[in-house]
């Protein structure tokens, strides 16, 4: 194994979305090799389990990454207790399903707001922290970003939106010292990807897939890429390996997925629609997973079992 460039021992690190999934395994990953956590996201019982699950040289911090005076106050704890911020893993996320036509629109504007504005919002709260320590950025993507899909616009727009700003930022802090990492992942075994396939359009999308697409990864891997990534300051964390292939082969592969895709559209879109007429739109297109719940809690107070868990 290649030795480290950049130690995470005694390093803070911050990230947001902690509470569950990716950020959740990462923060374990990484506090393994002794780094200081900063965990920040929804579910102020779940940060804290995960907090103690990560040791003494972990906190937890309840903010909405959609509220920038939330993480103004996070930012500030964290470099008052730890004296600064090293790395920022901008991990936060929602995913709404469905079809354009029917979904909710509160569902797709709120995708938008956590997935697009609240990494925008997060590393803009953190860049002097990084600035300061020439520290490094990972911003979380997703396959999603290279090939778009049916049922996932809104999901598919922010992470593409997610790419391009954090390519975009990596050549404005270069000469500050800020090395900008995009992590790209596949199907992971998360809550989020079980509530997306509970839901009606992720269901038939997910039943069609074939090969390697159609496999879900364990967590454990994700978290372990993030954690060497971070070690190494790479530009991208990649899980599987081979969308690296899909990374560079993107435009050439879209005519392929988009002509496989619409074959199951309309079963998809009828899918959604009976799930809308025995359930209402929130159940049939609001932001998955039990993360997803959380969101709309912390939106509206509504209830979360208007959304799958």
């Amino acid at each position: 194994m290649a030795v480290p460039r950049y130690p995470v021992r005694d390093k803070t690190v911050l990230i947001t979305g902690a509470a569950r999934g990716i950020g959740a395994e990462s923060a374990r990953q990484l506090a393994a090799r002794g780094a200081r956590l900063s965990l920040v996201g929804l579910e102020q019982e779940e940060l804290t389990r995960r907090a103690t699950e990560c040791g003494p040289n972990a906190l937890a911090f309840e903010a909405d990454v959609t509220d920038p005076d939330a993480l103004e106050r996070a930012v500030e704890a964290t470099t008052e207790r730890f004296g600064g911020i090293d790395v920022v893993i901008a991990n936060a996320g929602i995913a709404p399903a469905g079809p354009v036509s029917l979904m909710e629109p509160e569902a797709f504007e709120r995708c938008v707001e956590v997935n697009l504005l609240g990494v925008w919002r997060t590393i803009r709260a953190c860049l002097p922290e990084l600035e300061r320590g020439h520290g490094y950025l990972l911003v979380i993507a997703s396959l999603a970003a290279a090939l778009p899909a049916a049922e996932m616009a809104a999901y598919s727009a922010t992470k593409a939106g997610v790419e391009a700003f954090a390519r975009a930022l990596r050549m404005e802090v270069h000469h500050l010292g800020i090395d900008v990492g995009i992590g790209y992942f596949s199907w992971i075994d998360t809550e989020m990807v079980t509530g997306a396939d509970r839901s009606p359009a992720g269901a038939v999308l997910r039943g069609h897939l074939k090969g390697p697409l159609a496999r879900t990864y364990p967590v454990s891997r994700a978290g372990e890429a993030v954690a060497t990534g971070v070690e190494r300051r790479v530009r991208s964390v990649v899980v599987p390996g081979w969308l690296r292939y899909i990374l560079v082969a993107r435009e050439l592969l879209k005519p392929v997925t988009e002509l496989d895709v619409r074959r199951i559209a309309s079963e998809a879109e009828a899918a959604t629609a009976r799930t809308i007429e025995r359930e209402g739109v929130g159940a049939a297109t609001g932001p998955v997973g039990a993360g997803g719940a959380a969101d709309t809690r912390a939106r509206d107070g509504r209830d979360p079992d208007r959304t799958p868990a």
